[in-house]
């Protein structure tokens, strides 16, 4: 397997970025994390924001603000170039997949958000929780979006993916290897309502995720955790550490 740096969702440290945003950013470039992926910018212009992630030496590796189709268009080209990325974020929710029309009325949706970003240069990702692998008519509802929507890029949410145990996300990752740069790497009991734990100290089979994965196409592992019973920077760094001694490092 290749190395890949290792990024982190802000959102999993989203009750500290509310007290000490700027605090977060410099416990995690402590910790080692090579990149951020943030869901707000604290407060920060674009570029500033950008100049402070550089300054303690991390990248941005990819956002969840502004989302692509709940924002304007021209907030989402200016804001994801200003950040120096080339891939917009994009998702949807439960009543978007809960049948064949929805999601058809879902794929059009994202189709014509790649058609005003791709002039500027921008890609979509979509990034997935559990609904979309749930069954309509046979299959997982995400299975009939990837057909209808082949220039999507996706950033699987790999424990979401699992649908607590109904899928196998090693087999979800596969499937769109090679349209996957990006993917979001949490552990949990696979137990719906339970919390999340430290990447590597619960159920998922990590190391065969990763291995799933194109290594030409992927891009960054991505730590989110959006709920821990215990102290959430620990476990983040508790999933850092595992992932660099087990699975990966630094390119």
């Amino acid at each position: 397997m290749s190395s890949k740096p290792i990024s982190v969702q802000l959102y999993s440290l989203r009750d500290a970025c509310a007290e000490d945003f700027d605090g977060v950013l410099c416990a995690l470039a402590e910790i080692g994390y090579q990149g951020v992926e943030p869901f707000h910018l604290g407060g920060m212009t674009p570029q500033a924001f950008k100049a402070r992630v550089t300054d303690l030496g991390m990248q941005i590796s990819s956002s969840h603000t502004p989302w692509a189709n709940r924002n304007e268009p021209q907030e989402v080209i200016d804001t994801i170039s200003a950040l120096g990325l080339t891939r917009a974020a994009g998702g949807f929710g439960p009543e978007d997949f809960v049948d064949t029309d929805a999601i058809r009325r879902t794929a059009d949706k994202a189709n014509d958000l790649i058609a005003v970003l791709q002039p500027a240069g921008i890609g979509l990702f979509l990034h997935n929780h559990w609904w979309e692998f749930e069954e309509v008519d046979g299959s997982p509802a995400y299975y009939l979006l990837q057909t209808l929507c082949p220039d999507v890029l996706f950033e699987i949410d790999t424990y979401w993916a699992a649908n607590f145990g109904a899928r196998d996300p090693v087999a979800e990752v596969a499937r769109v290897r090679h349209r996957t740069p990006l993917l979001h790497i949490k552990d949990g009991p696979m137990t719906k309502g339970d919390a999340h734990v430290a990447v590597g100290s619960g159920k998922m089979p990590i190391q065969a995720i990763i291995d799933a994965a194109d290594p030409d196409v992927l891009e960054w592992l991505i730590v989110e955790l959006d709920a821990c019973d215990t102290d959430m920077l620990t476990a983040v760094r508790m999933s850092y550490e595992y992932l660099s001694s087990n699975h990966t490092t630094s390119e």
